[in-house]
């Protein structure tokens, strides 16, 4: 892609449906606000969470049949993939920046970086930092609650899901362990998960976006698959442990932020085939406890 050689003076930055790159593009706005350029986010989850974000202009998702005329006053229009939320978006604006490569490219970064190197080089902004600007709510204590293990057995896709029985064998070593794990899940995902509360486990009752992030904010610790919940724990700074399935996917988008670990399922089976299938199958509940126990060590010496 070239460089973006023009000066930019009015952005704005039009996110997918999806929270984990909506915090990842945060990044990018952070940034252009950094260095006195007047950026617009249009993205859902972003608006729902829009007072952890203050000083930044947040606006709903854009509709296709009003996005031209919206974007109409802004110089640049930037989004991450080529094809979410809208396909050929240069249809519709004369300078429109996709970053699809950082997505693609052969590097140990994690999102997180590369798109905080894309700032510095490719739109070559003076002053860069990896933070995307997330703002704790007043009242709120950091990991108030140094026990409470947030779980997150969800994902955007079944195939990156871990076994739920396997989540729910952890939670409960966990307890045993003297931790207090609570599992977290979107509101429409809740009556797949209440059968846990018969075990004694805790399914939390959070509501929107910006209470789960305020809950997240005093949790302890994260376990978690490749999901969006896992950027924002990052994000928040609370140590996070994520399941991937994939070697090169959790080199790309592991979260990016706090300290973290990553376990692989699929790290010994020698086809994609057989990673995407039987990777959940690898990962045993005490490797991942095993894991858990670096993080707390990694954590200890951070």
């Amino acid at each position: 892609m070239p460089h973006a050689t023009q000066p930019l003076s009015s952005v704005a930055l039009i996110l997918s449906s999806a929270l984990g790159d909506s915090l990842l593009m945060m990044t990018v706005a952070r940034n252009l606000r950094l260095n006195g350029i007047a950026v617009t986010v249009f993205g859902q989850q972003i608006n729902n969470m829009r007072s952890w974000f203050p000083g930044i202009d947040i606006e709903p998702e854009l509709r296709l049949d009003d996005c031209a005329a919206k974007l109409a006053r802004f110089d640049t229009v930037i989004q991450l993939h080529a094809n979410k939320p809208f396909v050929n978006l240069e249809r519709l604006h004369p300078k429109v920046l996709i970053l699809a490569h950082l997505c693609s490219a052969n590097s140990t970064d994690s999102m997180a970086e590369r798109l905080t190197r894309f700032c510095r080089d490719e739109l070559r902004l003076a002053q860069v930092d990896k933070g995307n600007g997330i703002t704790p709510l007043p009242g709120l204590q950091h990991r108030h609650r140094p026990l409470r293990v947030a779980i997150h057995p969800m994902a955007s896709t079944t195939d990156k899901c871990w076994l739920p029985s396997r989540f729910i064998s952890l939670a409960i070593k966990l307890r045993d362990s003297g931790f207090d794990p609570q599992f977290v899940v979107a509101p429409e995902e809740r009556e797949h998960w209440t059968h846990i509360e018969r075990l004694g486990l805790t399914l939390a009752d959070l509501g929107p976006l910006d209470q789960v992030a305020a809950w997240l904010y005093e949790c302890g610790w994260f376990i978690g698959n490749d999901s969006g919940i896992g950027h924002l724990a990052s994000s928040l700074q609370i140590p996070t442990l994520s399941l991937f399935m994939r070697r090169g996917t959790a080199r790309t988008w592991r979260p990016g932020w706090g300290v973290g670990q990553v376990l692989i399922g699929s790290a010994y089976l020698p086809t994609g085939r057989l990673k995407e299938r039987y990777w959940k199958y690898m990962l045993s509940v005490n490797k991942v406890a095993d894991a858990f126990d670096r993080l707390r060590a990694l954590t200890a010496n951070a």
